[in-house]
């Protein structure tokens, strides 16, 4: 469902930040990407989702390339990046539904989608306050159901769960299981290591722009728990 091959990705005058990526994520997969600060996870999902160009190599989207037709695998798609941007100027529901006009989506299907989640995530009333008046968390809660609203069967975040409460990322988990159970795929980076164990059926880690580990969660972590991996591998 989401493919890197051989990808790389500098920036002027710094080295690498992403070196030579081969990767794989299939339907029914929950793939988590973990590394420190600084590892090449943010450069990497942003080649994925078409924000940032690369040098080499190619990323595919159910087989569509991302630099031969970024828009086919954008409508494919939905992007949580780690700090949501949203227009301020907008209430919570306006922004969502300009989404849902963005992926064509019809009007019975967003309501049902845009009641669905704004239930979920307890933003039913504050959907209709202005952006500029929300707290993070409320920001990443828009930006998830903004996500949701045109089914997406890929889903790409960035660091999901920083300032969402417990309730709240109790309920993105549960989320994400179910569009995996339905045939979709997810692919995200976080630094919570226990969630990443607990939820994830395949795990990479990436040190320094390169790919160290990757595979089944449990092969990867072994006998040991996947933060003592983490440790070792980043120590080396």
């Amino acid at each position: 469902m989401l493919e890197f091959k051989g990808v790389s990705k500098s920036y002027p005058g710094k080295k690498l930040a992403v070196n030579n990526l081969n990767l794989k994520v299939n339907a029914g997969d929950i793939y988590g990407f973990i590394g420190h600060n600084g590892a090449g996870k943010t450069t990497a999902i942003r080649c994925a989702v078409g924000v940032l160009g690369f040098e080499a190599g190619d990323i595919f989207v159910n087989g569509v390339s991302v630099k031969e037709d970024p828009v086919a695998c954008k409508r494919m798609i939905a992007f949580i990046p780690d700090n949501p941007d949203i227009y301020d100027h907008l209430t919570g529901y306006q922004y969502v539904n300009f989404i849902a006009d963005v992926f064509g989506v019809p009007q019975q299907e967003r309501q049902e989608r845009l009641s669905r989640y704004a239930k979920a995530f307890e933003m039913e009333n504050d959907l209709y306050g202005l952006i500029a008046g929300y707290s993070h968390g409320m920001k990443q809660k828009t930006s998830i159901i903004a996500a949701l609203v045109h089914a997406p069967t890929l889903l790409v975040l960035d660091e999901p769960f920083v300032g969402l409460d417990p309730v709240a990322a109790h309920t993105l988990k549960t989320i994400m299981r179910e569009l995996t159970q339905s045939g979709g795929a997810i692919f995200f980076s976080t630094h919570v290591l226990d969630v990443a164990e607990k939820l994830c059926n395949r795990i990479a880690i990436i040190k320094n722009g390169t790919l160290i580990a990757d595979g089944e969660t449990d092969a990867v972590k072994g006998n040991a728990s996947l933060e003592d991996v983490f440790l070792e591998l980043i120590e080396k």
